[in-house]
């Protein structure tokens, strides 16, 4: 077993899932921090576990072409970027390997991913940013693994409104004493600042208070709007739970709209504060445009979108569709989806609000037979109860995507136990400059049913 402070020469041979290079010491397995495929490197135990170790970088003995000099003084404190030492070509490389590993190791699935769509911009792509705020009234993100705030006035993925607004609040709190939050005690007030943008450059914020109201309401406001002066709307977002979860129980608008206007894949959203969005406006439209494509609708089929959201896959669905049902548990998030499919003037599609496992088991009891299920679950994935559930209804196809691509893997092991097997694979960055990934597969099934009952609408 390697012993803590040794010290060996190894060669990194691959990647973990979370961007470390991979290298092996007597059969051991050594993560390395910031270590890139093909370096020769001089290294030092952290921490030795009985079968794996992680270590540092005490020498690059023979660097990778593909490293680079991290260009945020940020990085390797804050926690939001984990691949600013190498090159974007190597990042996507990394990025489709991952999704490739999960498929066929944890999914048990031979399939090649296809491709990986990488982004036009690495930098300043966030169309939303939620910024922690601890006790001390620092605001930035948290380190790595820590719920330490790393004070960060000027991020790199996120665009220049979003920094803008986090600075309005900053000064407002100094200013007017305001106190941020303290997850261990539960005092204090202000704790994550919340800023959505549009492409027209538009932003709404909200901040996350601990409380029904703050000091100096409108001095928040007026700076707010000088700092930030395509702001349409500010709001607070009354967060009084003693847990890390973010999003309030009620919000209350301090000045302006409740809602931020969109447009995607060529239809108009209304975007309130709880809606689930994708964070990168570009890559969003490859990526639903990748789903279309694995759907195969020909305009005939009943489809069904799980975790819908404010029905952005829903839509860009729909125009392929006769007819599709969307699935969200944020009621706010239904209510967008029927007010973006009526403002767009989709007629086809209708959507439900509850847990999508209640309701893929209602529409399974009722005998709903849909053509194609297109799912976009959180990073945790599928439930058993919602893949069983899907699998009663025997749609054709089930396309999946995912932000992990772990879960997905186990996901796509849990469908083949019930009759679908992967048939096409794609990766999208999403999410340049981490180690995130979004994935795109189309499940069919192949056992053939019995008999399968036309309830299309």
């Amino acid at each position: 077993m390697l012993k803590k402070n040794g010290i060996y020469d190894v060669t990194i041979d691959g990647y973990s899932s979370e961007g470390m290079g991979v290298a092996r010491i007597d059969g051991q397995v050594v993560f390395v921090h910031r270590a890139i495929k093909g370096e020769r490197c001089r290294v030092q135990i952290l921490k030795a576990l009985k079968n794996i170790a992680y270590a540092r970088i005490l020498e690059l003995i023979e660097p990778s072409a593909h490293r680079v000099q991290p260009d945020c003084p940020h990085f390797g404190r804050c926690g939001g970027c984990d691949l600013r030492h190498m090159d974007y070509t190597e990042e996507l490389s990394f990025k489709r390997a991952r999704v490739q590993d999960a498929l066929t190791r944890i999914g048990g699935a031979q399939i090649e991913v296809e491709d990986i769509l990488g982004a036009s911009a690495v930098d300043a792509y966030r169309n939303k940013a939620v910024f922690p705020v601890d006790a001390g009234g620092k605001i930035g993100f948290y380190r790595a693994r820590t719920h330490e705030v790393v004070e960060v006035e000027n991020c790199r993925l996120q665009r220049e409104e979003s920094a803008q607004a986090a600075n309005a609040v900053r000064l407002w709190m100094r200013e007017c004493g305001v106190s941020g939050y303290d997850g261990r005690t539960g005092h204090g007030l202000v704790r994550h600042v919340y800023v959505r943008s549009n492409v027209q450059g538009e932003s709404l914020v909200c901040v996350f208070i601990n409380g029904t109201r703050t000091p100096k309401e409108q001095r928040l406001v007026s700076l707010v709007r000088e700092y930030c002066p395509h702001t349409v709307g500010v709001l607070l977002g009354i967060n009084t739970r003693q847990d890390n979860v973010i999003l309030g129980e009620d919000y209350r608008v301090l000045w302006g709209r409740e809602r931020l206007e969109d447009t995607l894949c060529g239809s108009e959203f209304s975007l309130s504060v709880p809606s689930f969005y994708q964070i990168n406006h570009d890559q969003t439209e490859r990526l639903y445009a990748k789903a279309v494509e694995l759907a195969a609708l020909t305009g005939g089929e009943l489809a069904v979108d799980l975790y819908c959201g404010a029905g952005t896959i829903t839509l860009a669905l729909a125009a392929h569709a006769k007819h599709i049902i969307g699935v969200e548990i944020v009621g706010e998030a239904v209510r967008d989806a029927r007010e973006n499919a009526q403002r767009n003037g989709v007629e086809n599609a209708e959507f439900c609000c509850g847990d999508a496992s209640d309701i893929a088991a209602r529409l399974a009891a009722q005998k709903l037979r849909p053509d194609v299920i297109t799912v976009d679950p959180p990073r945790k994935g599928l439930t058993p109860e919602v893949i069983d559930a899907i699998a009663q209804m025997a749609p054709q196809r089930v396309v999946y995507v995912s932000c992990d691509p772990g879960t997905l893997g186990r996901d796509i092991a849990r469908f083949k136990a019930r009759g679908y097997a992967v048939t096409r694979a794609a990766a999208v960055d999403m999410f340049p400059r981490t180690v995130h990934v979004e994935s795109c597969v189309r499940l069919e099934r192949t056992e053939k049913l019995e008999e399968k009952e036309d309830t299309r609408t």
